[in-house]
């Protein structure tokens, strides 16, 4: 039975939301912030700044005047973790996002409220599905399963009774109303398996036998689980096993590198993509037009948003005051309790009214090194246009700064293991070089003539390695992301270290 009809009348309430937001974004937000300082005076965190006393934007910043990061938040996050109450967010706190963060390794543990599972969360999940169907009159997405992949409750903490740390995706499928099991797969007991030696398989079974028309996750690893579907079933399409699937909702990393990947085993004409903008501190953003990548803001999903100028020109400014084409630092403060929180994700403002956005990289995964400034949306546009150029896929990859030395000068190295090999990968350095250029006119310049940068090197990853290095870090699986460019040789040294292992 599709049951498709029947939901569409609840999810257009929230395409008319959106739709609401268009000339107020200021209202809006300044709506959120009201009600989030509310809520926040009654922590120790609002009493210690002076929240009290906050009754709007400006006031919201003479309380604190910077933003709050992770490393000064820590302790009061740690002691939320310990059962005490009222300290970032009213009440106890039982649920936390083990994120690794893309730069330095360490883990960090966001608050996952009830609000913001509630106001966030699964108000963003419900806003990819009602775009959807207003893009896409013709859906049947209830005719059949959701397959989510999702983590798990894997930590290296010691946690009272009680309480959860893992993956985010673990917590969703952990707390989402039971009805909802009724619509995906797999089984909650498959879901949240730890070992994924012992858990793709599962899946993999498991969603063999359904009928599944959408499918939600991390391109990079779906697109394994999907290869995993199409050897058990001996079929060369995803549609030959899943007649009914329409559309893939996706996050965590840039779809682009994938795309020819998912060309071979989908049929293009039937295949939809919506891009959406989740990660462990909320639910951001979500597609709104078709073939694009730019995104609308929610404005009133228990986020208020500041940004700050990654050029370094200008101060931190609200939603309603920035300006289309720049790129910007996200900050964020929600009711998760987090606080002019950096989250170390950029974005390009596509559109102010309606705000859109487009994500740029992280703040810090670039590589800098020379005065380049390459961002990871350099990086990913190159990779996709090399790749079609050249018939071949790119699995994983990342890349790092080779310093000058003897008669060498400096360069970027690029260690990527490829899902179909280019027929030369001299050609593939040099296009790619060629592409960078193009994409980034800081690179450009400093690879002028060879003065100041040599031409980019590629090393092959052998099959595997960059799996194998996250689970060394025990960090395999999940939402876990390989860091794609880091202006230091870490993780480069220790990944190149696994890729000379047999």
């Amino acid at each position: 039975m599709d049951f498709t009809p029947l939901s569409r009348p609840y999810f257009r309430r929230y395409t008319r939301e959106m739709l609401s937001w268009c000339g107020n974004v200021r209202a809006v937000q300044e709506n959120v912030l009201a009600q989030l300082l509310s809520r926040g005076r009654r922590t120790l965190f609002g009493q210690t700044h002076g929240l009290d006393r906050a009754r709007g934007y400006d006031s919201y910043l003479k309380a604190i005047p910077e933003p709050v990061g992770y490393a000064e938040l820590r302790p009061m996050v740690m002691r939320m973790v310990n059962g005490e109450r009222d300290i970032l967010w009213p009440g106890v706190t039982r649920r936390f996002a083990q994120s690794s963060g893309t730069s330095d390794g360490k883990s960090k543990y966001i608050p996952v409220t009830a609000d913001s599972l509630a106001r966030s969360h699964y108000a963003g999940g419900a806003h990819v599905v009602a775009s959807y169907l207003n893009l896409y009159p013709d859906s049947r997405i209830f005719s059949g399963r959701s397959f989510i992949l999702g983590g798990s409750f894997a930590t290296e903490l010691t946690v009272p009774p009680g309480v959860r740390v893992g993956d985010l995706s673990a917590n969703l499928i952990e707390a989402i109303n039971p009805l909802a099991n009724l619509f995906r797969v797999p089984s909650r007991k498959i879901a949240l398996m730890p070992d994924w030696q012992s858990k793709l398989p599962a899946l993999i079974e498991a969603a063999s036998r359904e009928n599944v028309t959408n499918i939600s996750g991390v391109p990079s690893w779906f697109l394994t689980v999907l290869k995993g579907i199409l050897a058990h079933t001996g079929a060369t399409s995803i549609h030959d096993v899943w007649p009914g699937l329409e559309v893939f909702f996706h996050g965590g990393i840039a779809m682009g590198p994938y795309r020819g990947e998912y060309a071979r085993i989908t049929d293009p004409r039937r295949m939809r993509y919506i891009n959406c903008y989740n990660a462990s501190e909320g639910f951001f953003a979500v597609q709104t037009e078709r073939d694009t990548e730019s995104m609308s803001l929610l404005l009133d999903a228990g986020t208020f948003y500041e940004f700050e100028p990654v050029d370094g020109n200008g101060s931190i400014v609200p939603a309603w005051q920035v300006e289309v084409g720049k790129v910007y630092a996200l900050i964020i403060t929600s009711c998760n309790g987090l606080w002019r929180y950096p989250i170390g994700d950029t974005v390009r403002i596509d559109s102010v009214d309606p705000l859109r956005v487009s994500i740029a990289g992280r703040t810090k995964s670039f590589i800098n090194a020379f005065g380049e400034e390459l961002m990871v949306d350099n990086a990913e546009a190159a990779l996709e246009r090399v790749c079609r150029e050249m018939d071949c896929s790119v699995a994983n990859y990342t890349a790092a700064p080779v310093y000058a030395a003897g008669a060498h000068r400096g360069r970027h190295e690029w260690l990527i293991e490829f899902d179909r090999e280019p027929a030369s990968a001299e050609e593939f350095a040099e296009r790619l070089d060629k592409a960078l250029q193009e994409e980034n006119s800081d690179y450009e310049a400093k690879r002028a003539h060879g003065i100041f940068l040599d031409r980019l090197t590629v090393v092959r990853g052998r099959r595997g390695v960059f799996d194998a290095w996250l689970a060394s870090t025990g960090k395999l699986g999940g939402q876990r992301k390989v860091p794609r460019l880091s202006n230091s040789r870490h993780p480069m040294d220790e990944i190149l270290q696994f890729n000379r292992q047999q």
